[in-house]
């Protein structure tokens, strides 16, 4: 066995070891964390759903219709009707055909583009899509191409130049950086060529387009465009699980070919039924995008007025980039020091010289807590100047 005591010891000085917290309360913008309380700015709670009542309460009807647990894969006998029931919402939201559940983003990435591409074809992926997207092409066996981060150009480029099917994967919202990716530009390039467009709206969804329909959406791209959309349910949603949806012929694909769907237990089905919740209240109260809007707004009005550089995102995603490991890791413990909590995402999760702050805003945040995260990164050493 390789010497994993060393490694991971070269990971220590290397500022790259990562170790858990202990979360002691719901998510919020108030959390107890390892006993101690913070005001949290890193949550993917967009909408502030996941502790809302009406979701608690349709979690625990859900357990007390279905069970906890679903017993089975979704292709034995783990397929109930809250499953059945959310699928059909989930494509009403979408605006597509049909949609699809699976037990987590991750494996509705790997067994979608694992599905959909194989050995003599190609995947074409943006540089800074998530590892799931990534690794969905590398286990694909298909010839995995990466394209510069949003380079429409560079993209057609590398589509001309190849032949035979051709899968292009995007994020719709970049999860590190928060800007959203030109969809609009990459569907017509993927029409020009003949190649079949991808995108993750893990981060979108909830969040942006009409009603929360996600990035997709507010570009009002539609099936013909985006044939494959997939999208998760722990993060403006509140709940866990992800989707893909799209037409009856890629749903009926993935129910036949998609290792991950069928080779795993179906999600809870009170799960499912607590989202059918939180996706009635994302649907029906754009007051949570608004105030959320509103409050990112304040922030980069504030954080300029500051003279700290962030990442350009309209997003509720907000990079401070601190460039070395040691740094980001000084910043975020300057914060907790303040009972701000904001965590450092360092390499390899961003690239090399890319350590940086990622703060991210929920609709139950105030004014007040967005102005006191402001104070706080005002009080760091060493901050401008530093994107």
């Amino acid at each position: 066995m390789k010497d994993l005591a060393g490694a991971l010891a070269a990971l220590r000085s290397a500022h790259q070891y990562r170790q858990r917290v202990r979360l002691d309360s719901p998510q919020g913008p108030q959390v107890v964390i390892d006993g101690r309380p913070y005001l949290s700015f890193c949550s993917n709670d967009y909408l502030g759903l996941a502790n809302h009542p009406q979701v608690v309460a349709a979690l625990q009807d859900g357990a007390t219709r279905y069970g906890v647990g679903s017993g089975a894969s979704h292709l034995i006998t783990g397929h109930s009707r809250a499953h059945q029931a959310l699928e059909e919402a989930l494509a009403a939201f979408t605006g597509r055909p049909r949609a699809l559940l699976f037990s987590t983003g991750y494996m509705a990435n790997l067994g979608t583009v694992t599905a959909l591409a194989g050995r003599g074809e190609w995947v074409f992926e943006d540089r800074l899509n998530h590892a799931s997207l990534l690794d969905g092409g590398l286990l694909s066996g298909a010839r995995l191409c990466r394209y510069p981060h949003a380079d429409v150009r560079a993209l057609a480029a590398k589509l001309a130049a190849g032949a035979g099917e051709r899968l292009v994967v995007t994020d719709g919202v970049f999860s590190m950086d928060g800007d959203i990716a030109p969809l609009p530009e990459l569907a017509a390039a993927c029409r020009r060529h003949g190649a079949v467009l991808m995108v993750d709206d893990a981060h979108g969804l909830g969040v942006l387009g009409p009603g929360g329909a996600g990035a997709v959406a507010s570009f009002g791209l539609g099936v013909a465009e985006v044939p494959v959309l997939v999208g998760t349910l722990g993060k403006a949603l509140g709940t866990f699980g992800a989707f893909v949806a799209g037409s009856a012929e890629l749903i009926e694909t993935l129910i036949q070919r998609a290792r991950s769907y069928i080779y795993t237990t179906a999600l809870p089905p009170a799960l499912a039924h607590a989202t059918l919740a939180s996706l009635r209240l994302a649907r029906e109260e754009q007051w949570r995008r608004d105030r959320l809007a509103a409050l990112v707004a304040r922030f980069r009005a504030g954080a300029g007025q500051l003279g700290l550089e962030l990442l350009p995102s309209a997003t509720p995603i907000q990079g401070m980039v601190a460039g070395t490991a040691a740094r980001v890791l000084a910043w975020s413990a300057a914060l907790r020091d303040r009972g701000v909590y904001v965590s450092a995402i360092r390499p390899p999760t961003v690239p090399e010289g890319g350590a940086r702050l990622r703060i991210t805003f929920s609709a139950r945040h105030t004014v007040e807590q967005v102005d006191r995260l402001l104070a706080a990164l005002a009080s760091l050493p060493d901050t401008r100047g530093s994107v």
